[in-house]
């Protein structure tokens, strides 16, 4: 089986949306991304977390055959958000984000990890993107995911890591501002030019967009009639995008789409309830059957000539 890495943030979120609030509940990237890819792989983790983080979170990663050694534990507080969202659900309101123990945080990948086949950088500071990629012996496809902090503050580091990955994940609002530029084909292709060999554009409760050289992939979201919290949505699209193509070791356009459908579905799943609740119950035909439901509502046939 090929061997998936996960680099991202391991935190405590407080959450309120229309539907409650949760307060100090498990989040973080590379932690939504893991538990959506553990579905079709075992994937491990690199992050850091501090004395505060509950043993608990830790025992359930593991009980979903996440490879969590790469998990710092350290002196100090964890990583935490607390944000909100009014009936937009798109739109993600902070209102207070303490780096703690990742302020200093300084990756290193365990030399059984460094082998890894498929990486995942979630969002990160592009520096600390940099060093894993320099600590990887030779992975076969790099994805990396970022956010409007570092396209403001850190944007010629960003241009490093864009140059030296495989794929880039952004949404829309990122693109445009990366790019500088309202049009999203246009943004897509100038992050091509940067040196990406494709590029997904998530587009929340609107699907996804996949651009590579000569071809694009416009993929839908799934009718969510259950949508209490949206956070962690994109990670998990991207847990499932990587995870089910580390599971084939298929770099092909096809498996790309499909791959990018698979992401669709986790996605879907992951908002209907706060945090990680909705995943803990997960069953795997419920992903098949959802899967099956994108095939049948994006299906169509051609029209004759006339």
């Amino acid at each position: 089986m090929a061997k998936v890495l996960i680099v991202g943030t391991i935190g405590l979120d407080t959450i309120e949306t229309p539907f409650g609030k949760k307060t100090d509940i498990i989040g973080g990237s590379a932690v939504h991304a893991a538990v959506a890819a553990s579905f079709y792989v075992q994937p491990a983790i690199v992050g850091v977390a501090g004395t505060d983080f509950p043993s608990e979170h830790l025992e359930f990663l593991r009980s979903r055959g996440i490879d969590t050694s790469g998990i710092k534990i350290l002196p100090g507080e964890t990583f935490r958000w607390s944000g909100y969202y009014e009936y937009d659900m798109n739109q993600a309101h902070t209102r207070d984000t303490r780096l703690n123990l990742y302020a200093t945080f300084n990756p290193e990948i365990p030399e059984a990890l460094r082998d890894a086949d498929y990486v995942f950088l979630a969002n990160l500071d592009p520096d600390l993107q940099l060093k894993v990629l320099a600590q990887l012996k030779k992975p076969k496809f790099v994805a990396m995911d970022t956010m409007d902090f570092w396209i403001k503050n850190k944007r010629d580091v960003l241009h490093q890591v864009i140059k030296k990955v495989d794929l880039v994940l952004m949404n829309d609002g990122e693109a445009r501002q990366f790019m500088e530029t309202p049009n999203i084909p246009l943004a897509a292709d100038r992050l091509l030019k940067l040196g990406a060999k494709s590029v997904i554009i998530k587009k929340g409760e609107h699907g996804a967009l996949f651009f590579s050289n000569g071809s694009h992939f416009s993929a839908p979201s799934y009718p969510q009639d259950q949508l209490r919290d949206p956070t962690g949505a994109g990670d998990s699209f991207a847990g499932g995008f990587i995870g089910y193509l580390a599971k084939n070791d298929d770099l092909s356009e096809q498996a790309m789409r499909r791959a990018i459908i698979v992401g669709s579905v986790m996605a879907s799943f992951n908002v209907e309830d706060f945090s990680l609740n909705r995943m803990k119950q997960l069953k795997q035909k419920e992903i098949v059957e959802r899967f099956g439901a994108f095939r049948r509502f994006t299906e169509f046939e051609t029209i004759a000539a006339w």
